[in-house]
C-alpha cells in the first residue's frame, strides 16, 4: 500500500492515500472478477504477466492472483498473505519479486516466487529486517540492482540477496521506480511530485512534475516514464528529456496507484485506482475503460 498524509477530495489524512483501499471483507474462496475485485480485497502491486502478456498477475491484500483476457481473477498462491512492492524481474519471466506482511503477522522481508506466484520464500531480511517493502524495483539497466523503501531507501547490488542502507529518501515518499537506462538512478513519487535520484539514492532533486502529490511513477524498457500527478493527470515523460506531456485527466475522483505497460505492445497500458478498479488503455494512455469481461487484450 502506497502511504501518505495527502488529503484531496474528501480523502482524509490518516497517513493512508488509498481510501478506497480500506475494505474490511476478505477473499472468500473461489475466482471473482476485475469488476468485483473491490469487494473482495485491494492491490498493492501489478504487471503485465512475463510469460502470458494475455493475463495481468496482482499483487494484493489477500494473496498473489493472476487476472485472464476474459476479467477473472484467480487466486494462485499457496497463502492469502498481504503481498506488497511487487515488482517481476527485469529479465527472468520466471522470477517475481514481492514483500509485505504474512496472514499471522509481522514484515516476510524481501521474498521471491520462481513458479509464477504459487511459492514464495525470504530471499533477504533487507537491512534492519524484516523489512516490509511498501514499494519495491528492479533496474531493468542492471536486473541486480533493486531499489526498496523501509526507514529510508535500501539499495541491493546483488539480485536482493544483500541490501543497504543508501539514504533517509525524500520526504512523503509514495512509490519508488528504477531507470531502465542507468542502475544508479531511481525515480520518487512523493507528495510534492516526482523527484530523481542519480547516485543510487543518496541524493535527490525534483523534476519537471513537481508541486502536486505524484501518486505513481513506472519506468518502461523503452525509457518512457509515466506519473499520475493527483488533480492534474497522467504525464509522459521520456529518460533524458525535460519535456513532459499531459496525456489524460478523464479519471474523474479516481486516482491511479499502479501502472503497468505490456512488453510485447507499446500501447497497451493497465492502471489499477483507489477503489481497486483495473481500467486499460490501447493508446499508449490517452483514453482509459475498464478493464473486465467482454473487454480482453487484444493479440499482439
Amino acid at each position: 500500500m502506497k502511504r501518505t498524509t495527502l488529503t484531496y477530495a474528501g480523502i482524509g489524512a490518516a497517513g493512508v492515500l488509498l481510501v478506497g483501499l480500506l475494505i474490511n471483507s476478505s477473499v472468500g474462496q473461489g475466482d471473482t472478477t476485475v469488476a468485483n475485485l473491490a469487494e473482495k480485497t485491494h492491490v498493492h502491486g501489478m504487471a503485465v504477466d512475463p510469460q502470458d502478456p494475455s493475463r495481468l498477475l496482482l499483487a494484493t491484500h489477500h494473496g498473489f492472483h493472476i487476472v485472464s483476457p476474459n476479467g477473472t481473477v484467480k487466486q494462485v498462491s499457496d497463502t492469502s498473505d498481504d503481498f506488497m512492492g511487487f515488482t517481476p524481474h527485469p529479465s527472468d519471466p520466471s522470477t517475481l519479486y514481492a514483500s509485505g506482511h504474512p496472514v499471522g503477522g509481522g514484515n516476510t522481508g524481501v521474498i521471491v516466487s520462481r513458479d509464477g506466484g504459487k511459492t514464495w520464500a525470504q530471499l533477504s531480511p533487507g537491512v534492519g529486517g524484516p523489512v516490509d517493502f511498501h514499494s519495491m524495483d528492479a533496474s531493468m539497466a542492471d536486473p541486480n540492482v533493486m531499489y526498496g523503501s523501509h526507514r529510508g531507501i535500501q539499495v541491493s547490488r546483488d539480485g536482493g540477496e544483500t541490501w543497504e542502507i543508501a539514504g533517509p529518501g525524500p520526504g512523503g515518499l509514495i512509490d519508488l521506480a528504477a531507470s531502465a537506462k542507468d542502475p544508479d538512478t531511481v525515480y520518487a513519487a512523493t507528495e510534492s511530485g516526482l523527484q530523481i535520484s542519480m547516485d543510487e539514492g543518496q541524493t535527490w532533486q525534483s523534476t519537471k512534475v513537481t508541486g502536486q502529490p505524484v501518486s505513481l511513477v513506472e519506468v518502461t524498457e523503452d525509457g518512457r516514464i509515466f506519473a499520475f500527478e493527483v488533480g492534474t493527470g497522467l504525464k509522459l515523460g521520456q529518460e533524458g528529456s525535460p519535456a513532459w506531456e499531459s496525456l489524460s485527466n478523464d479519471f474523474g475522483d479516481s486516482i491511479l496507484l499502479h501502472l503497468a505497460a505490456d512488453p510485447s505492445n507499446a500501447d497497451r497500458l493497465y492502471a489499477v485506482t483507489q477503489k481497486s478498479e483495473v481500467l486499460a488503455s490501447q493508446d499508449g494512455g490517452r483514453t482509459w475503460q475498464r478493464f473486465g469481461s467482454g473487454n480482453p487484450p487484444e493479440e499482439g
